[in-house]
């Protein structure tokens, strides 16, 4: 009995010395694990960042997925989340979400609406991240930075610029015996001259139209892309400098002379057409058409080829001046973001030297660098050296004001009024400056 006794009494001193001994070794061994799982799944947790952008034709997704592999190549840390939403839903749903707080850290702007975010303070002025090697200075045009900028801040960066071209069709050029435009970015033809070259050129019975002077008559944004360059090329301007008033501009003698010009086309000349059939430059039914860089690559997925299926290139035409519309998507970061450093990092790379020549290797649009552009031939040989120069030396900024996407509806209107409805021209920007003056009383 004493033996059982001294067995009990013997195991329970062992179990209290090994208990002990547990709690003295316990630490180091949940240190030692803890390092050990920290060793097999990284140096530290990864930082995920929301990145929203329109999507974009087949060439620019692929530059970004790209360029995102790339960033997180050289940023293991950090993890781009990239949500890219059909262009018809995307101010939508990113002025809806940025209100309800589930926006993105990082989006892509359409910079003429740039003065609604940052008035609305829902993006982070970038002004305290830029240092001198990042190239706003001297690598970048002043009219695309003045372009990214609201009340002296700068709030996007650029990838790329935008210019837009005329594009003719030479099968058609060569049956009428018309000689083709000059290729000079410096040169192009004047208004007056392109009208009178449609009138040779089109063919009504054939079906074959002269022009279509800009982009006819859709949705979003594209109207006031592409017709507010008849305003600045007959020397004036929708709005005051100021941005206060459309009073005393849209009313100007100079702009009603522009949209007359451009109704006459439709209505007088009749060398535009309200209805143009489905592809009708690339079937030989239009003899010009303006559009932007990126039309020669869409036209080569589909295998035409320029110079042999679909004609040539020239200069935008001018008026009094020579002018183009510039402005492209840019890269901001969210006001409510948590991780505003990693998100200057991805924009500051996606925005860099090597990034963005890597991206319009693969898309062909315009580089916001110079730096770029010139290191790269292709943007120094037709065609593309025209949308390079026009872009860099003959481009103009869309308003700057919280008020743009009212005053972009309002030229759309007044454009359709004209041009679809044959309304007379001064009673249609009458009521066009009220809808736009009413707008800018309303953000004062």
């Amino acid at each position: 009995m004493k033996k059982v006794i001294y067995l009990i009494a013997f195991g329970l001193i062992i179990c209290v010395v090994i208990g002990y001994l547990i709690l003295l070794i316990r630490p180091f061994v949940y240190e030692q694990d803890t390092d050990s799982v920290k060793e097999v799944s990284g140096v530290e947790d990864k930082v995920h960042l929301k990145f929203w952008r329109n999507y974009g034709n087949s060439a620019e997704n692929r530059a970004y997925a790209e360029l995102i592999a790339d960033f997180e190549n050289e940023h293991p840390n950090i993890i781009i989340d990239m949500e890219s939403i059909e262009y018809n839903n995307y101010e939508v749903k990113l002025r809806t979400d940025i209100v309800t707080g589930t926006g993105p850290d990082i989006m892509a702007i359409d910079s003429p609406y740039l003065a609604l975010y940052a008035n609305a303070g829902t993006l982070l002025p970038l002004d305290p991240y830029i240092t001198e090697d990042v190239g706003i200075e001297d690598d970048f045009p002043e009219a695309t930075i003045e372009g990214l900028k609201y009340e002296d801040k700068l709030y996007l960066m650029p990838i790329i610029e935008s210019s837009i071209a005329l594009y003719y069709n030479i099968h058609l050029f060569e049956e009428a015996g018309v000689s083709f435009p000059d290729k000079d970015p410096a040169n192009p033809m004047t208004w007056e001259k392109t009208v009178e070259i449609a009138r040779e050129v089109q063919n009504p019975e054939q079906g074959i139209y002269g022009i279509d002077p800009a982009q006819g008559f859709g949705g979003g944004e594209a109207p006031a892309y592409f017709k507010l360059p008849f305003f600045w090329q007959f020397g004036t301007n929708v709005l005051s400098p100021d941005a206060s008033t459309a009073s005393g501009y849209l009313d100007s003698p100079k702009a009603v002379k522009a949209l007359q010009f451009y109704q006459d086309m439709y209505h007088k000349e009749v060398v535009a057409t309200l209805e143009l059939p489905s592809e009708a430059f690339e079937k030989n039914k239009l003899a010009m058409t303006v559009l932007g860089s990126w039309a020669i690559t869409e036209f080569e997925n589909n295998e035409l080829l320029l110079g042999r299926d679909f004609g040539g290139v020239a200069p935008l035409p001018k008026a009094e001046q020579q002018v183009v519309p510039n402005g492209s998507w840019a890269l901001g970061i969210s006001a409510t973001t948590k991780q505003p450093e990693e998100a200057w990092q991805f924009i500051r790379y996606i925005t860099s030297y090597e990034a963005i020549k890597k991206y319009v290797t693969i898309t062909k649009d315009v580089p916001a660098r110079y730096s770029v552009a010139k290191d790269l031939p292709v943007f120094n040989e037709y065609p593309y050296n025209i949308f390079l120069e026009q872009a860099y030396n003959y481009s103009q900024n869309r308003p700057i004001t919280p008020a743009y996407p009212d005053i972009s509806k309002a030229i759309k209107k007044l454009f359709e009024d004209i041009g679809i409805a044959n309304r007379d021209v001064k009673s249609s920007i009458d009521e066009a400056i009220e809808t736009i003056n009413n707008r800018l009383l309303e953000i004062e």
